[in-house]
């Protein structure tokens, strides 16, 4: 019988909306066989999603989205496989969480001078009040009404040019490397192709992460399609780097992204999860 893996997913221990123990039963209700939990700058998740898995015919991989700053640009790092008790980890991870409460502090300041008031305690209130996104802030003004959606609430205040876009200042891409790999795991670029780079932008960035010792490419993504498929596998084969799949699952309301659901990578890729059973 063939494994099915999705190594990207979030919990409410970041900005999912499912608990870590919901979360693996819903995993497994969807046939998933293996499933890393990868909450954005903290493994808060990992211990609940690891107990819940033991009532559930489902292994857990260890992980953690790494929010990197790349040549002025944002860019997420997967962590496969860290040990959660490294200290070197911990502490990287806690220095961009300090970062989040800073920013979201600010994003509710522009937020306000924009004349929208109470986003930063409506986005507080709807995260676990340690670790606080853009979403969550998307989500609060779609619920105020200021946002038909959370795509167009997005591109109306939170992306760079809006009014409550704040830069970002997280790890550099080897800080964020060097972590993962002290705490003896993979690092993967997660879904490269949302980041609306050029070609040879990106492959830029796919390089110096070579040059860091990165492992792989998040082929197969909930948020690539197909064709985007085809293409990143092509980029990992030419870097010589394995090939990860991964719905980046949020939330149940999301009907177009959901914990399994992702096509086979494409053949001749080299699967991230060889790397995790060596």
């Amino acid at each position: 019988m063939q494994i099915k893996y999705d190594f990207h997913s979030h919990s409410t221990a970041s900005d999912g909306t499912l608990s870590p123990a919901r979360l693996v039963a819903r995993a497994a209700d969807m046939g998933v066989d293996v499933l890393a939990l990868t909450d954005h700058d903290t493994l808060e998740g990992l211990e609940e999603a690891q107990q819940a898995a033991q009532e559930h015919a489902i292994r857990i991989v260890t992980g953690a989205e790494i929010s990197v700053t790349w040549n002025g640009q944002t860019v997420h790092i997967v962590a496969l496989g860290i040990d959660p008790a490294n200290q070197c980890l911990a502490l990287g991870l806690q220095r961009l969480v300090e970062y989040r409460h800073w920013r979201a502090a600010e994003i509710g300041r522009r937020l306000e001078k924009h004349g929208i008031s109470g986003a930063h305690d409506g986005a507080v209130a709807l995260s676990n009040g340690r670790l606080v996104s853009r979403t969550h802030f998307a989500r609060f003004l779609v619920g105020a009404g200021e946002a038909r959606d959370m795509r167009d609430c997005f591109k109306r205040f939170l992306v760079r040019g809006r009014p409550g876009h704040v830069s970002g200042e997280w790890a550099t891409q080897e800080e964020a490397l060097g972590w993962i790999h002290d705490a003896g795991g993979h690092a993967v670029i997660a879904h490269p192709a949302r980041y609306g780079m050029t070609r040879t932008k990106l492959r830029r960035l796919i390089g110096e992460f070579q040059e860091l010792s990165g492992e792989a490419i998040e082929v197969v993504s909930g948020s690539h399609s197909k064709d985007e498929c085809y293409t990143m596998a092509r980029h990992a084969k030419d870097f010589n780097l394995h090939a990860s799949s991964g719905s980046d699952f949020h939330t149940p309301e999301n009907q177009w992204v959901e914990l399994g659901r992702l096509m086979p990578l494409p053949v001749g890729c080299k699967p991230v999860w060889e790397l995790l059973e060596a």
